[in-house]
């Protein structure tokens, strides 16, 4: 970390000293807004490196979050699901996780804010609360607050409606409030789908979800410094803090991150248990994934609006105040990335360039940097993020981020929408086809730009009019931007475009033996609706087969053949009764260890994968041909990275 600190100080000390381009007074202009352009983003990657080098402000955390149940303390704890629209199927497979966790004490309430019978049905069939509310302002945090002066729990569970949790969630949550000062716990969210960034480009095996860094990296520096996060979902909270605080702040759309500050400036301690216990749903389409971040940006930044700014609030720590500010301030990240953007665009287009390089100092100072930026990146972030791929979720989200940045800021935040969490159908064509708008506009300049760069390398004085003094590596350099940005520009554009399917459903990739009408196979893919296999020998009979499913776990379910190619076979499940519908649930969202950390692979190939997605993209989901999520196998306890 040391080592990438002093890399990237040289290297904005050779940007300022060497590389301005000062010959006229608008071109000198451009050139230093590019500079603090660069100057914001790589004193914003000093911080976080600053913050993880920083001493651990308590050693405290580390000896709680390691404790787990006691045994010996088993306080009431009330479970609350807030629901908003959210498929029946959704909610249901959520209660069931909330009524299968492992803790004697629990009380599960349904916070329902659209008032649905069939949801009240629900709650009566499996055994929990169900509470609606006749106004409903405030979202989330109002609907929270709502039940609150009902609950009597010492302890209160909060997971949003599509989120499951495994059964052991607060047996190891539960212990961390021995401590009398700890407020809040906060565990990791993890998802049981692959995002539309990763989906749409075929990228399962090659690249973690944006969220990974965040819970890998940042949330445990944020440990050190006792300014932890609240994530909004999948935590534990003090209901006499809680009621400390005046209940979930309501002044902006993300009550959980001011929630979480308000705790931490009034003295109680918020912890991070680093364990996945609990997985959601990513959002299904690139529209509700743009909606999704645009509102995390809204909300965050409406923070400093409230009392809860962390810049103003009393009670806090110095290095609490930057850990917290940096968090709100990094969704204004977008407005040096966008300047960054247009620079291979004023080149190639106005045949201005706000740059001025040579050989030498590219390889001592710029070389340097990005070499141990591409090698680093990996290690510092806990291999949770390479230094490229990321990069691919920036791209898609910068132009929305930007607007929604921009209206915040002028005191016009975007109204409160709840992620989709079921497939539509033209509502989201229309919706993808203005997003990919700006996108497109911005890859037709870029490729001109691009054009008018190459012709010009490969002619000079054909197309452009480049000052004089402008080296050929400053072209060099920048005709790689174009290309990079270009290359860029597309992916982003193709990842805005969804995969066609039939289902939301997830499917999870395994390879474990199973039995089928007594024969060997092997399963390769399950879900809850059914399950792909790989036969030792194939089936010759007509369709549709009846088979029977025996796993090593000794589940046995019944098997509706729907396609055999080669030894690959795929069917339904038949008619489930209760006991095996509860036993599939269990397999495949609630075990101890189900969600496994993973390592983000090398980039070389997941690179190269890239750009055979962008000239040959996926066709629609169908059997054989899946988005999978990999799961830990049966038995397995919580592996490491």
């Amino acid at each position: 970390m040391l080592l990438s600190a002093l890399l990237t100080l040289r290297y904005l000390h050779w940007r300022v000293s060497d590389t301005l381009n000062l010959s006229g007074p608008w071109v000198a202009g451009f050139s230093c807004l590019v500079f603090a352009a660069e100057l914001w983003l790589l004193a914003h990657w000093l911080l976080l490196l600053l913050f993880t080098l920083v001493p651990e402000v308590s050693r405290r955390s580390r000896a709680v979050v390691t404790r787990g149940m006691t045994g010996l303390s088993t306080p009431w704890v009330d479970v609350l699901v807030p629901s908003c629209g959210e498929p029946l199927a959704v909610v249901e497979r959520c209660l069931r996780g909330c009524r299968s966790m492992t803790y004697p004490r629990v009380v599960v309430w349904l916070l329902d804010d659209t008032g649905r019978p069939e949801l009240q049905a629900l709650c009566a069939r499996l055994g929990c609360r169900y509470r609606q509310r006749p106004r409903h302002d405030h979202a989330k945090a109002g609907n929270l607050n709502h039940v609150l002066p009902e609950l009597q729990g010492e302890l209160l569970a909060v997971f949003d409606a599509d989120v499951v949790p495994v059964q052991a969630f607060l047996s190891r949550t539960v212990g961390c409030f021995a401590d009398s000062e700890v407020g809040l716990v906060q565990t990791p969210q993890t998802y049981m789908n692959a995002d539309p960034v990763i989906r749409n480009l075929g990228l399962e095996r090659w690249l973690l979800p944006d969220e990974e860094s965040f819970y890998r990296w940042i949330e445990p520096v944020r440990q050190r410094l006792d300014a932890v996060v609240c994530a909004g979902t999948s935590f534990v909270v003090r209901r006499r803090a809680l009621l400390h605080v005046g209940g979930f702040e309501t002044g902006t759309s993300s009550e959980d991150l001011a929630t979480g500050i308000r705790l931490t400036a009034a003295g109680w301690r918020c912890l991070f248990l680093p364990e996945k216990l609990s997985a959601g749903l990513a959002p299904l389409t690139a529209a509700a994934l743009i909606r999704q971040r645009c509102r995390w940006a809204s909300g965050t930044l409406q923070t400093l609006r409230t009392g809860a700014n962390p810049l103003r609030i009393s009670g806090l720590t110095l290095w609490q105040r930057l850990a917290y500010a940096e968090g709100i301030l990094h969704w204004l990240n977008v407005v040096p990335q966008i300047v960054l953007l247009l620079v291979p665009m004023t080149v190639g287009l106005l045949g201005v360039s706000p740059l001025r390089l040579t050989s030498e100092g590219l390889l001592q100072s710029a070389l340097p940097m990005l070499v141990g930026h591409l090698v680093l990146t990996r290690w510092i972030t806990r291999q949770s993020r390479t230094a490229l791929l990321p990069e691919l979720y920036r791209w898609l989200l910068l132009l929305p981020l930007f607007g929604t940045v921009l209206l915040t800021l002028s005191g016009r935040p975007r109204a409160f929408k709840v992620t989709p969490k079921a497939l539509s159908g033209s509502a989201t064509s229309r919706r993808r086809r203005l997003d990919s708008l700006p996108v497109l506009v911005l890859l037709g300049l870029q490729c001109l730009a691009l054009f008018n760069l190459a012709r010009f390398c490969w002619r000079p004085g054909v197309g452009l009019q480049l000052p004089g003094e402008l080296s050929t590596t400053t072209l060099v350099v920048i005709l790689g931007l174009a290309l990079v940005s270009t290359l860029l520009l597309m992916a982003a554009w193709r990842t805005g475009h969804d995969r066609g399917r039939d289902s939301a459903i997830p499917w999870f990739s395994c390879d474990e033996p199973v039995t089928l009408n007594g024969k060997q196979a092997r399963l390769t893919a399950i879900s809850e609706t059914g399950a792909e296999l790989w036969l030792a020998e194939p089936l010759c009979s007509p369709l549709p087969l009846q088979l029977q499913l025996v796993s090593r776990d000794c589940l046995a379910l019944p098997l509706q053949c729907q396609t055999i190619d080669g030894r690959a076979l795929g069917g339904h499940w038949g008619e489930l009764d209760v006991h095996q519908a509860e036993l599939l649930h269990q397999r495949l969202y609630q075990r101890t260890g189900q969600w496994p950390l993973r390592r983000a692979p090398a980039e070389p190939i997941a690179l190269l994968v890239v750009l055979k997605r962008l000239l040959i993209p996926l066709g629609r989901e169908c059997w054989f041909h899946r988005s999978l999520i990999p799961v830990a196998p049966v038995g397995a306890v919580d592996s490491k990275p």
